[in-house]
């Protein structure tokens, strides 16, 4: 049974500044679902939160890039954004860039990350949500998951999983993607991946027969709208188990909580933070930034679950380490390493400093 399983999230209202998603407007996208999935629209469908981002996780048989589920999730998140201006919810309807809809949700605001594949007997994923950081934040962890045998263990056991991955990276200023194979072009990979603001893992296939494993979401909101309107709060889909990684593989990727951009105003460097889901809400300089793991049971497109896969002790050092980071870091104030270079702040005072200066530099 072939699936679709899309992963749409927005900002579209927040409580206490970009904190987090309330009640009253996850009621409102579920009171639209409830109907959707009466009138065959989707299979099924979770909604949930991570920080001030409102995800919506639908599965359904129409598709990647079907214009009738995306203009559902457009339209729920238009009604979810009257919502919070009757609530008077901080930054209302903030990643909807678009006045209506056009056929398709990308490059409107919304992020989303969709995988069509032939359901398994037994199909676990993991849906990945993140809070306060921008989609290169899956390119380490991604890559440990599918080409570091340190972390994943059945790429040198598993004879399935043994010949690699296949990488598709893309060139957010471009436009333009390449699929790199792993192990033989792993450096390649490298090159591209470590300049994380630029070049973004988009999905991943198995080489031996291209089925799909991974997919990311791509939306860069400052490229889209030409401003700062807020960080691009990735999401994440990821298969496991049967000739895939296994589910602790998938998240031992995400054990050590590496460097991101994003945090405060979207200008600054932190750790990402693994947690569960009730604690997805970036409050300490308005981060630092958080991922949160939901893993799922698909049965003929139903979703069963989830399980809230970080809430668990084990991330705790992760946790701690990540608290630590983000102590020294915020040590730094204003200056570089915490703060991003200027050439890479979604906004910034120093043109403006720059040219009440200019006749003042000697």
């Amino acid at each position: 049974m072939k699936i679709t399983v899309s992963i749409i999230k927005a900002d579209v209202g927040s409580l206490a500044g970009h904190h987090i998603v309330p009640y009253e407007l996850k009621r409102e996208a579920e009171r639209i679902l409830i109907k959707s999935k009466e009138e065959k629209e989707v299979i099924d469908y979770y909604v949930t939160n991570c920080g001030d981002d409102l995800e919506l996780v639908l599965t359904h048989e129409k598709g990647s890039d079907s214009p009738e589920v995306h203009e559902l999730a457009w339209n729920i998140f238009k009604k979810v954004t009257e919502k919070a201006k009757e609530l008077h919810l901080y930054a209302a309807g903030q990643d909807l860039l678009k006045e209506a809809f056009s056929g398709n949700i990308k490059g409107m605001g919304p992020g989303i990350a969709e995988m069509e594949f032939d359901e398994r007997p037994s199909e676990p994923i993991v849906v990945f949500m993140a809070d306060k950081t921008e989609p290169g934040a899956f390119n380490l962890p991604l890559f440990r998951i599918f080409a570091d045998p340190f972390c994943t263990a059945g790429l040198v056991i598993d004879p399935r999983m043994h010949e690699g991955f296949k990488f598709r990276v893309l060139d957010v200023k471009e436009g333009k993607s390449v699929a790199l194979s792993s192990p033989e072009e792993i450096y390649d990979i490298l090159a591209l991946i470590g300049t994380t603001n630029r070049y973004i893992i988009q999905d991943i296939h198995r080489k031996r027969d291209y089925i799909p494993v991974a997919a990311v979401s791509t939306t860069k909101l400052s490229l889209i709208a030409g401003r700062y309107v807020g960080k691009d709060d990735p999401v994440a889909l990821v298969r496991a188990q049967h000739g895939l990684p296994a589910v602790g593989e998938i998240l031992e990727g995400f054990s050590f909580p590496h460097l991101v951009s994003g945090w405060m105003r979207g200008s600054h460097i932190g750790p990402l933070m693994p947690v569960g889901l009730s604690n997805a809400k970036c409050t300490r300089f308005d981060g630092p930034p958080r991922i949160v793991a939901l893993g799922f049971q698909l049965m003929n497109g139903k979703l069963i679950g989830p399980a809230d896969l970080f809430n668990d002790p084990v991330f705790d050092e992760a946790r701690t380490q990540a608290s630590r980071i983000a102590d020294y870091l915020r040590r730094h104030g204003p200056f570089m390493p915490h703060r991003l270079g200027a050439d890479e702040m979604e906004y910034t005072t120093l043109p403006d400093v720059l040219k009440k200066l200019k006749d003042r530099f000697k």
